[in-house]
């Protein structure tokens, strides 16, 4: 049986502090839903829709339903 290999690499165009916690997250996590993500990196929904809209406009996440997901 193979073993998956977890590539954790920080895009480039990623200049924003809470973008780049919010990408790490959903990394390390294997994707969230905006409660997750409110709970475990204890920021406000608000701030967190801001960051997942940028990081979908930059194609860098994915939404399925209500979780998103690190391309």
């Amino acid at each position: 049986m193979s073993q998956r290999t977890l590539r954790r690499t920080m895009p480039g165009e990623l200049s924003s502090p809470s973008a780049k916690l919010v990408y790490l997250y959903l990394q390390t996590q294997s994707g969230a839903t905006v409660e997750e993500l409110g709970d475990g990196l204890e920021m406000k929904k608000l701030s967190l829709f801001s960051v997942l809209k940028t990081l979908r406009q930059r194609d860098l996440v994915e939404r399925d339903g209500e979780h998103y997901v690190a391309r």
